[in-house]
């Protein structure tokens, strides 16, 4: 599941560029776009903003101004601070007033984009379904999905193999995607064969990627397909013992809008995948990256969940935290950001801050310093974090277990990884599968 970024749309932005500057004011940068390298290894530039200010500036492809926390202890602490508020209305007035053309995604209303009382009621409605008695309750069903998904690419494994040739296969199209999306689709009552179209309005919703007609056709879908199924549930007076059943009775209940149960379904349907498919997808990279650390995992698979916490800090699958704003002005390590000033987080900066963490660049599975943000804090911190590292343990587990020797099936370099500041993942990891 995801942290409290994922499901919410945010202005497209740049890669910062560090510059040299008084301690005491903010880093500045230019707009541009984002490098290939900086998509591939943004933490050398995080690292540099970390080191320069307390507090960078840089702006959207728009022109919005941001403000960016690098730092752990200041990112901590503004995940629990009121005064960054994330009310998407407040803050699409707030853009419309600064700059033309920025979409912050107000079509789409959920947890993410709201403060309390409203964050409060929506919440309350959905946290049962994600206490740890309950996603301990679904380990069974996760388990059977990883072992389909693997019998599936073992299968395509045979049939492609000769005695010259070994099968590839697309870690993130084959295994990472289809299982914590199988997994909401369960959890909801949706039908998995349309898991395509959960991807298409996923990626359309989150990345934007410029194409705001794209986005809001996204929802436009999103909320006829959410609506439809709701009213056919109605209708046939079909009641299973599914999720989407519980936002029916609240809505019944006079507790959520037909919008609200439609952005509660996009937060569930993308937010339940994005941080799952991303961490599995750099969790294995990681382990070809480093064959010692992957050995000490391998020899006793029980270490597993030690190591989830180390993969979640290292690569974090969410960069930056949604759009802040600031309701007054708020002092970040002696820099002041103003009142109504635009503010992300970045998880991944926090996550490798030397300050917090030793060697904190290094992939180390048995790493005592716990206390990674990868799953946010405070009132917005990830609903479903229980669940989405249960997916990821389970699923590394049998991975590892059935295919010991897999490699990497082209040159690190040639990687493609996902074209936006705010998600961390790979668009494609094809593997040499080998027992």
């Amino acid at each position: 599941m995801t942290t409290a970024t994922a499901a919410t749309a945010a202005p497209r932005t740049n890669s910062p560029r560090s510059e040299k500057h008084r301690p005491d004011k903010p880093e500045t940068t230019e707009p541009r776009q984002n490098p290939p390298t900086f998509l591939s290894d943004p933490y050398p530039t995080l690292a540099r903003m970390r080191q320069s200010a307390p507090v960078s500036v840089l702006h959207s492809d728009g022109g919005l101004r941001l403000w960016i926390i690098p730092r752990y202890v200041d990112v901590r602490a503004a995940l629990f601070d009121r005064r960054f508020a994330q009310d998407v209305r407040r803050a699409q007035a707030l853009a419309d007033s600064r700059v033309e053309g920025v979409n912050l995604g107000t079509e789409i209303s959920h947890m993410l984009s709201s403060d309390p009382p409203d964050h409060t009621r929506l919440r309350r409605v959905v946290q049962a379904a994600f206490s740890r008695k309950r996603v301990e309750a679904m380990r069974p069903m996760v388990e059977r999905i990883t072992l389909e998904l693997l019998d599936g690419l073992d299968a395509a494994a045979a049939r492609h193999t000769t005695r010259t040739t070994t099968a590839t296969v697309d870690l993130v199209r084959d295994f990472a995607f289809p299982l914590p999306i199988l997994v909401v689709c369960e959890l909801l009552g949706f039908p998995p064969e349309d898991r395509d179209l959960y991807r298409k309005w996923s990626t359309a919703i989150v990345t934007q990627e410029g194409d705001h007609a794209a986005f809001r056709r996204a929802v436009q879908e999103m909320g006829s397909y959410v609506l439809a199924i709701a009213d056919r549930r109605i209708r046939r007076n079909d009641r299973p013992a599914d999720l989407l059943t519980e936002l029916l009775a609240a809505r019944e209940r006079g507790e959520l809008t037909d919008d609200e149960i439609v952005g509660m379904v996009a937060l569930l349907l993308i937010g339940g995948h994005e941080t799952t498919v991303n961490l599995l997808g750099t969790s294995c990279l990681a382990l070809l990256r480093d064959p010692g650390q992957a050995a000490w995992l391998r020899a006793d698979l029980t270490r597993m969940p030690r190591a989830v916490e180390e993969f979640l800090r290292y690569d974090s699958p969410i960069c930056m935290a949604t759009t802040r704003f600031t309701t007054e002005p708020v002092d970040v390590g002696g820099v002041e950001i103003p009142q109504d000033e635009f503010v992300l987080l970045s998880l991944g900066a926090a996550n490798r801050d030397p300050a917090r963490f030793q060697d904190p660049d290094r992939l180390i599975l048995d790493r005592r310093d716990a206390g990674h943000l990868a799953f946010g804090g405070g009132i917005h911190r990830c609903l479903g974090a229980l669940l989405g590292k249960l997916e990821t343990e389970i699923a590394l587990t049998a991975l590892l277990a059935r295919f010991p020797g897999t490699t990497l099936a082209c040159q690190e370099r040639d990687l493609r990884w996902r074209n936006t500041m705010m998600l961390r993942g790979l668009e494609a990891l094809p593997l040499t599968l080998r027992r």
